[in-house]
């Protein structure tokens, strides 16, 4: 199974807490021998989480930077070169009516990849139905 990861599935290792789904679902991931993908897009979604949890509360830089280094370096983790077409599908989707332009580009890059999108967002799993578009969404595991 080649799954893409939201951002909130990538915090965790950037030691930053979004709770035990995300925690139980990355163990189960694991435990499938899934090949896991993350975008750049979501390395900067995360550098905004940072910045705000850095004026607002308690930060530890050197765990973000060792998970940033564990999810760009380490192989487990898989790039995705987003292309064009990326950028404009999710420039469609939005034109559609969702307002979310990562989202967007997250689905974008799964649809263009044939990845299944790992996401809790149930906004964007509306819309996708709604619209009757392809539902790469998934909660696996």
């Amino acid at each position: 199974m080649k799954v893409l990861l939201d951002t909130s599935f990538i915090l965790p290792t950037l030691g930053i807490d979004v709770g035990e789904e995300v925690e139980e679902k990355l163990k189960k991931l694991d435990e499938v021998d899934a090949e896991i993908y993350y975008s750049h897009i979501s390395i900067l979604e995360s550098l905004w989480v940072a910045a705000k949890l850095m004026k607002n509360q308690a930060f530890d830089m050197e765990r973000f930077i060792q998970g940033l280094k564990s999810v760009m370096e380490s192989g487990r983790y898989l790039k995705v070169e987003e292309n064009a077409q990326t950028f404009i599908d999710a420039l469609k989707l939005y034109e559609l009516g969702h307002r979310d332009i990562i989202d967007d580009l997250l689905y974008a890059i799964s649809i263009n990849f044939g990845l299944k999108f790992l996401t809790l967002d149930t906004e964007l799993r509306g819309f996708i139905q709604s619209k009757k578009l392809n539902d790469t969404l998934t909660e696996f595991p």
